[in-house]
């Protein structure tokens, strides 16, 4: 078959079945990318004879005498860019970039004639989505808006809105992701793919695997004889032992539908997989748990039974509890007694999934044999590249040094990648293959279904919250009961727990605190760290319920607020486990809370009184409603958290900083150069582009913990901004750089001291009754960040997080029947397109921090938090009736209008006949 590749001609044989897609990865256009392979993402986007088509929906021999176009092909002949790619670059439209591809040359088709009305954006990008930016800078780049500068000012530190700095490839498609590799070495990769586990409960008697062993092109069969008998948890945090020890590489008894038994390594893809239908498994069915309120009660069956208490750190395994926290200061219910106001409810939350375009994914290969000093490499979308390492070190029974971990640019995180899900097994299969005399990189990419229906979600949690007030609306008792469903293994389980009962209790002054929490084991697919890390679900139970006390005492929300929130000067109260760190860096929630109420109070589109203009729904139909709700994140997580970084001058003049922080749409890359060119200013004046990278790599420095709980710039940044000034103190000293020899400054941050963000968003919404749909006039969100960076950065980050926190709101839900998850794709679950997203209008206190480097504060968490409880309490304000479960979806709020409209019937006099 012929085709034209970005104007090459070229001759390939397509694969029986193949698509466009892989077609064109093997021909070298690894700036196609794999979001979906179902047509839902558009991250596979192309253009054949200039029409924008997903090559995973065009069947790879219909490309035949066409002309196949990829984003890497846009550019000109010189390397000048296409429009569409310099209007994505200057307006910062892309986060972790893998979506980008899609809609660059979706936006070239769409421009070819002339720009793209407004009217029509929402239906032309209905293809494409993006799970970082919240839409706002790709529809500014669509509309040729530009937000950044063009990154090589001399001086452009601090304040300046810098573009990353690989914002030229990544529109280009030149950053390379964790499986973009050449042709000739992706020929020589060998492929793994893994059993499953139909049941959510069984013990495995046999396997078989004589026939897989045998099809042609198969290298390596492993089951749980062939794996190391060493417990260990997916979840990685600093320190191993925050987690429980409860899962094995693969293990005889299975815990959730998905759960992998066996895994094949073959010379491809379809010979792995055909080898994975040939292995025969027989499986003793045991009872299994799906309720978490049934999985603690007495008689339940136990989902880690087997498991020493104490050697693993579960809590309870005789009662399905992995960690439990049961505390009070103060009297509660004498609180409650002596308060003129009380309210309560209960309140549900759904598994949610990460849905990072990038699926998980990871390449491995030994450099050399082991005994004659070689090592077990691995590139892998990973968030945490030390911390896989040293968990792979410790379960493979290798020293640490004999493990490099790396990551090219991550496709996103938000707290998915925090894991080693695949990591292990292509470890393991690497150093079982050298066993057997074959050195080859052996690749594992999970699908978009695997990763829907067996990767951690979420924690569902179901949260009773009990609140007490003066007759002036102060509080004087809170009393929070949760409970978490961890799932079949107890990764993150314990620190997502303690860690929603803390900020989100600790946010108000009261005497009096009772929480009561425990996460539990069921027989469902594991839950895991997710943005906001348990806070979103504990706060949105909280705010709703502050919601209604307010309404009891007779008070505007924002007030409420105002007179219960803690401030300088306060202790923080919390009922559970504090290591005493956490200090008032600020004082900006009293400016949030007047910002977002002003805002939401201008006239203006979506203002007061505006109703939605709809041909198809009139006026009488819309019921409007305001919300509000605010929240408060550490900037760290507790006990420290630990980032080495080293800067280096070179004697060509350009900077390199040597940093172990991954770079998944976070930002760092851009913020830790910024830093660099603060910190040498006054003595090297340099422009960004003179700053150069290292990072995501346990070659580069000593430690990073990782880039999670928003780290990147609060640690790993002030180890950046302390090792340039160490670098501009020994240049100002009179020392340089040597040929060949480059002048360097190192230097740590440990993270010891933690600073308090505070965020308040606010949402005017129409509910229409007739439906249950749900629209956003108005979204405000206000953010104490401290220093603000990178303006424009750091508004993309929040707009992120705020419609990562509508999806939660209002669409998305992992849902699941007989412990087997039924949303397995894009389409069914729901992430929010570009038509769903509201504009938000961000705001910024005018603070600074006095913890974060040049008084910074951590910000990409934290915005998640209090969208969702806002949108319930603007329903709740619109039908009068209140939301207690999330999503808010349409069904579920057309419930909600229909009580609502009963009981204003009822309430209504009756006429005597």
């Amino acid at each position: 078959m012929r085709f034209e590749l970005n104007g090459t001609p070229v001759e390939a044989e397509p694969r029986p079945g193949q698509c466009l897609r892989t077609l064109l990865r093997e021909q070298g256009a690894v700036d196609v990318k794999k979001g979906c392979d179902a047509g839902d993402c558009g991250a596979c986007t192309v253009l054949v004879d200039g029409q924008a088509r997903h090559s995973c929906l065009v069947p790879a021999p219909r490309a035949e005498g066409t002309a196949v176009t990829t984003l890497a092909g846009l550019s000109g002949p010189d390397g000048g860019l296409h429009p569409a790619q310099q209007a994505f670059a200057e307006a910062q439209g892309f986060q972790c970039g893998f979506c980008t591809a899609g809609f660059v040359v979706t936006t070239a088709a769409a421009t070819a004639e002339g720009p793209v009305p407004d009217a029509d954006v929402d239906r032309v990008f209905k293809g494409n989505l993006c799970r970082c930016t919240g839409y706002r800078s790709i529809r500014d780049a669509i509309g040729g808006v530009r937000n950044a500068g063009s990154g090589d000012e001399v001086g452009a530190g601090v304040g300046a809105c810098v573009p990353p700095p690989a914002a030229q490839r990544v529109v280009t498609g030149a950053e390379r992701y964790t499986m973009d590799v050449e042709p000739a070495e992706q020929a020589a990769t060998l492929h793994l793919a893994v059993v499953t586990s139909p049941h959510p409960h069984a013990r495995v008697t046999r396997i078989e695997t004589t026939a897989a062993a045998a099809l042609p092109g198969v290298r390596l069969v492993l089951t749980h004889a062939d794996a190391p008998d060493v417990l260990f948890s997916t979840g990685r945090h600093d320190n191993r032992l925050d987690d429980p020890d409860d899962t094995r590489v693969l293990d005889d008894v299975v815990r959730f539908v998905g759960q992998r038994v066996a895994a094949v390594v073959a010379d491809d893809l379809a010979t792995a997989e055909a080898a994975c239908r040939l292995v025969e498994v027989e499986y003793e069915p045991l009872p299994a748990v799906l309720d978490p309120e049934e999985a603690r009660t007495p008689g339940a069956p136990l989902v880690h039974g087997d498991k020493d208490a104490e050697v693993s750190r579960i809590s309870e395994p005789d009662r399905n509890v992995v960690a439990q926290l049961h505390s009070e200061v103060g009297d509660v219910e004498a609180g409650l007694a002596a308060a003129a106001h009380r309210v309560a409810g209960r309140w549900q939350t759904a598994r949610v999934d990460h849905t990072a375009l990038e699926t998980h994914g990871a390449r491995g290969w030994l450099d050399a044999p082991l005994a004659d000093g070689g090592r077990l490499q691995l590139r892998t979308s990973t968030q945490v590249p030390f911390l896989v390492r040293d968990e792979l070190a410790h379960v493979l029974g290798l020293a640490q040094s004999q493990v490099r971990v790396r990551t090219a640019r991550v496709g996103g995180g938000f707290g998915g990648k925090q894991e080693m899900l695949v990591e292990d097994l292509v470890g393991l299969a690497v150093l079982r293959l050298a066993e057997q005399g074959t050195y080859a990189p052996v690749q594992w990419e999970l699908t978009r279904e695997q990763q829907f229906a067996h990767t951690p979600v979420r924690h569902p949690m179901r949260v009773a919250v009990e609140l007490g007030a003066d007759a002036n609306g102060v509080l004087t008792a809170m009393a929070v009961d949760v409970l978490s469903d961890t799932g079949a293994y107890g990764n993150h389980g314990p620190g997502v727990m303690f860690h929603a009962t803390h900020e989100s209790v600790a946010l108000y002054r009261c005497a009096s605190k009772r929480v009561d929490a425990e996460a539990v084991y069921t027989h469902q697919v594991p839950s895991g760290a997710f943005r906001g890390y348990g806070l979103g679900q504990v706060i949105f139970a909280i705010e709703c319920a502050l919601d209604e006390l307010a309404r009891e005492v007779g008070l505007d929300p924002f007030e409420l607020r105002r007179r219960n929130v803690v401030r300088p000067g306060d202790d923080f109260v919390v009922t559970g486990p504090s290591s005493g760190d956490l200090v008032h860096g600020t004082d900006g929630l009293p400016q949030c809370l007047d910002l977002v109420q002003d805002a939401l109070a201008a006239p203006g589109e979506g203002g007061p009184g505006d109703v939605p203009d709809d041909p198809h729904a009139p006026a009488e139909e819309w019921a409007v409603g305001e919300g509000m709700a605010a929240s408060m994140i550490a900037t760290i997580p507790p006990r420290g958290h630990h980032a080495d970084a080293a800067v280096e001058l070179h004697d060509d003049g350009t900077v390199l900083v040597r940093v172990g922080t991954a770079e998944f749409g976070n930002g760092t890359a851009t913020v830790h150069t910024q830093l660099v060119v603060e910190g040498l200013r006054d003595v090297l004046p340099l422009a960004p582009s003179q700053v150069r990278l290292h990072a995501g790599d346990t070659d580069a420095v000593g430690h990073d913990t990782g880039a999670y709980g928003s780290t990147g710039s609060v640690v790993a940044g002030a180890a950046v901004l302390r090792a340039a000034r160490a670098l501009a103190a020994r240049l100002a000293a009179g020392e340089s750089a040597a040929p060949g020899v480059p002048l360097t400054a190192r230097a740590s941050d440990h993270g010891a001291v933690r600073s308090a963000a505070y965020n308040v968003h606010g949402v005017r919404v129409a509910v229409h009754r007739p439906t249950g749909q749900v629209r956003v006039l108005r979204s405000v969100h206000a953010a104490d960040a401290g220093t603000v960076l990178n303006p424009e950065q750091l508004r993309g980050q929040v707009e992120g997080g705020v419609a990562q926190g509508f999806g939660s709101a209002l669409l998305e839900e992992v849902r699941v029947e007989d412990g087997v998850a039924t949303t397995r794709t894009f389409r069914n679950y729901r992430v929010p397109q570009l038509a769903d997203v509201p504009r938000t209008q961000v705001l910024f206190a005018d603070t600074y921090d006095s913890i974060g480097p040049l008084g910074a504060k951590s910000m990409s968490e934290a915005p998640y938090n209090p969208v969702a409880p806002a949108v319930a309490n603007a329903v709740r304000d619109a039908l009068g009736t209140r939301p207690y479960a999330l999503p808010m979806s349409r069904d579920r709020v057309w419930r909600l209008a229909r009580q609502a409209t009963q009981e204003q019937a009822q309430d209504q006099p009756q006429e005597t006949p």
